[in-house]
């Protein structure tokens, strides 16, 4: 698995160098990925706040973002996994984060064919099996915890990395006997299985599931009055959507954004939580939580072997003060 996510965040990060320099901003998000962003971004309320055309990328992986930022093609990434920004700043890349995007609890999880008919009770009989991970990204910490949880010797498994949309397909046409993802990638996984776990139960396991926003050091230095221009908008996005203000228009412009149909998007983002701005920065999120929750991400990977060392603290991998600097100006 290791030599897997070095293999994708070097791969990538080539493709993406091969494009050149990005004009103005360019920020990376995920398809069928519904977040409040996306209608703030199709109003032009972010070029209109920042004085910058703020361009969008779409990306599959969290890994991948990591990469378009190491090579300079992507300035800002929203919603990115807490894992892949782990591995990143683990192995050295200048990142940090910005704010708590979306936490997400029963949108990310594993799904076990239904004709196995294995279940909590009976997980044990995975044993042997094989399963879709997209690597490095919250599945697979998920995947990871979930494993350990039930006593499933990781060497027992044969893992194939897959993101999670590619995963469905294997799992529908049997080529994986379970699949691990989220978004729409996990809506089309639960057609053909169960989950071993809901969100409730894996929380109650100290098994969180938040993305958030997250951009390069330097850029972030550089740049800290734009990042909190960046980041007031998408709290007003969200505190639109949280209100209701927004309505079917708003649903509707999120579902254009992200790729899917207003029903799909609609049953997604029920499933998510968009914490206030006095939330993100209270102890439970970055007022300490997070970077605590980042180490335990790491070490949980060292002992995978997924990556070859953690910080000794992930202290340093966020940076609160464009957050803070917004705190008086956005309500909800």
């Amino acid at each position: 698995m290791k030599r897997t996510i070095t293999t994708l965040l070097a791969g990538t990060a080539m493709l993406l160098g091969t494009q050149g320099a990005q004009a103005d901003i360019t920020v990376g998000y995920f398809l069928e990925w519904p977040m409040p962003f996306l209608a703030a971004k199709a109003e032009g309320l972010y070029d209109e706040a920042l004085g910058e055309t703020v361009n969008g990328v779409s990306f599959e992986t969290g890994t991948a973002m990591s990469a378009a930022m190491a090579s300079g093609d992507v300035q800002i990434s929203v919603s990115q996994g807490v894992p892949p920004f782990v591995v990143a700043a683990s192995a050295g890349q200048a990142i940090q984060v910005v704010d708590v995007a979306v936490s997400y609890s029963e949108n990310d999880n594993c799904v076990v064919a239904t004709e196995l008919e294995i279940d909590k009770t009976t997980a044990a009989d995975l044993e042997g099996k094989t399963v879709a991970v997209p690597i490095g990204t919250a599945a697979h910490y998920g995947f990871l915890r979930q494993m350990d949880h039930f006593g499933v010797p990781l060497d027992s498994l044969e893992i194939v990395d897959m993101a999670p949309v590619d995963g469905a397909a294997a799992l529908a046409q049997g080529a994986v006997d379970f699949a691990c993802g989220y978004g729409g990638g996990l809506t089309r996984m639960k057609e053909h299985g169960n989950v071993l776990l809901t969100g409730a139960e894996k929380e109650e396991l100290g098994i969180l599931v938040f993305d958030v926003t997250s951009a390069p050091t330097d850029f972030i230095a550089e740049n800290e009055e734009l990042v909190s221009s960046f980041l007031k908008v998408t709290a007003e996005a969200n505190a639109k959507w949280v209100s209701g203000a927004g309505g079917e228009a708003m649903l509707a412009a999120i579902a254009q954004e992200s790729g899917m149909d207003p029903e799909a998007t609609a049953a997604a983002i029920e499933t998510f939580t968009f914490p206030t701005v006095e939330q993100q920065l209270s102890e439970k999120w970055l007022g300490g939580n997070a970077q605590s929750f980042m180490k335990g991400v790491a070490d949980v990977f060292v002992e995978a072997g997924s990556i070859d060392s953690a910080l000794d603290s992930y202290e340093g991998s966020v940076n609160t003060a464009p957050l803070a600097a917004i705190a008086d100006d956005v309500q909800g």
